[in-house]
């Protein structure tokens, strides 16, 4: 068992696709682009508007804390401390990867690659570690008679092993097949790569002041010598030596050059691919510093769009692969896995208390009612409704 827990974890990716053949590149759902460009996950995340966005949604996963319920007889729930699942979830994954840390590897690969997984190491039938395997690592094989997966893992060594579907804990994004999810990365390939490409045109252009920032004017007609001189002259005061004093001599007079149309426009377009990955990971600009758009005011409803719109998909895809993989049939009817949000809803608690004080006053929503609705246990005497005494049935008033 050792062994085999060490072969999983010694994976490493011995090569890159960064520089492979076409038809290698297509096998992996990489290749070049139109642009011209190679995308995998690798090269993507060195653009920053996708390592962003993975950051955002991965660090915001990670930081949420997740904890196991147990269901209660009188319909309420309390936390199931004493489960041994209840730590792995919460505080620690594994002795070397904590549930932070394990919370962020495998949400960064779904961001990546569209599947995540992890090998469910047990003894006696009680689950006591949860150890992530490189998405690369793993190929997701179906039965196509019972349609159910199994999974054959690439170890450290080179050699292949097939696990059955309950050793492994696998997150799956949206997908065209029940059994894998689709890489994001894959899917917004071109519009990863012409951003990457304006970026590497960009930094070529201004790397060794290639983009002239103005022009000589002189009364007189300059020799070959004298123009080499000047050019030797401008090589001290570009790149390197950029931000010296420059003196003119004789009657020369320089004009700087302005902004053209087309420096305006490949700056616009930079921002409209910003946009253009920011929509495929469903991320609002202000979350990755593109402020030209966002006002006060607007901030915090989009906050909690991405909370609502972005996170909660992700949120529940969690707590249904954890009831899938990581409980037993029975356990499933007693337990359950969720997230807490409150810490990002923080901004909105007062405005959401103000609206619970005002449904229990009004007889709409009981005191224990509201604490199931906050992740609270109930307490005696906590189911009745409460009406305000100044109040009473209108057809009684009318009857008088």
């Amino acid at each position: 068992m050792i062994n085999r827990l060490k072969n999983i974890i010694g994976f490493e990716k011995k090569s890159t696709l960064a520089n492979s053949s076409p038809e290698l590149l297509a096998l992996f759902g990489a290749g070049p682009t139109a642009s011209g460009t190679v995308v995998t996950p690798e090269t993507a995340m060195r653009c920053t508007t996708v390592f962003a966005s993975v950051k955002v949604i991965a660090e915001s996963v990670a930081q949420l804390p997740l904890h196991l319920y147990r269901r209660t007889d009188d319909g309420g729930k309390e936390r199931a401390g004493d489960h041994p699942l209840a730590e792995l979830l919460h505080d620690q994954a594994n002795e070397w990867t904590s549930a932070f840390e394990f919370r962020l590897f495998m949400q960064t690969a779904l961001c990546l690659h569209g599947n995540a997984f992890a090998f469910i190491n047990r003894a006696d039938g009680k689950i006591f570690e949860l150890i992530p395997i490189p998405s690369p690592a793993i190929e997701v094989q179906v039965d196509r008679v019972t349609m159910e997966p199994s999974y054959k893992v690439t170890e450290g060594d080179g050699s292949q092993r097939i696990y059955p579907r309950t050793d492994i804990f696998h997150l799956k994004t949206l997908g065209t097949s029940p059994h894998v999810g689709l890489s994001p990365i894959s899917q917004m390939k071109e519009a990863i790569g012409l951003a990457i490409a304006m970026e590497e045109h960009g930094a070529r252009l201004f790397g060794n002041g290639a983009r002239p920032s103005g022009v000589f004017k002189y009364h007189k007609m300059l020799t070959g010598q004298q123009v080499q001189q000047l050019r030797e002259r401008m090589a001290g005061h570009t790149g390197g030596g950029s931000g010296q004093t420059l003196v003119l001599e004789d009657g020369m007079d320089f004009k700087a050059l302005q902004f053209t149309s087309v420096d305006l426009q490949f700056m616009e377009l930079r921002r409209q691919q910003i946009a253009e990955i920011a929509r495929g990971f469903r991320i609002p600009l202000h979350l990755l510093q593109e402020l030209e758009r966002t006002t006060h005011a607007n901030a915090e409803s989009m906050g909690q769009q991405f909370l609502s719109l972005t996170l909660l998909p992700w949120l529940k895809m969690w707590e249904g692969a954890i009831r899938r993989a990581l409980l037993s049939p029975e356990e499933r009817r007693g337990y359950q896995a969720e997230f807490l949000t409150d810490d990002l809803a923080r901004a909105d608690l007062a405005a959401r208390f103000d609206a619970y004080a005002k449904a229990v006053t009004n007889g709409l929503l009981c005191p224990n009612e509201v604490r199931a609705a906050e992740n609270r246990a109930p307490y005696p005497g906590g189911d009745q409704f409460r009406l305000p005494m100044n109040t009473e049935d209108a057809s009684k008033t009318s009857a008088a």
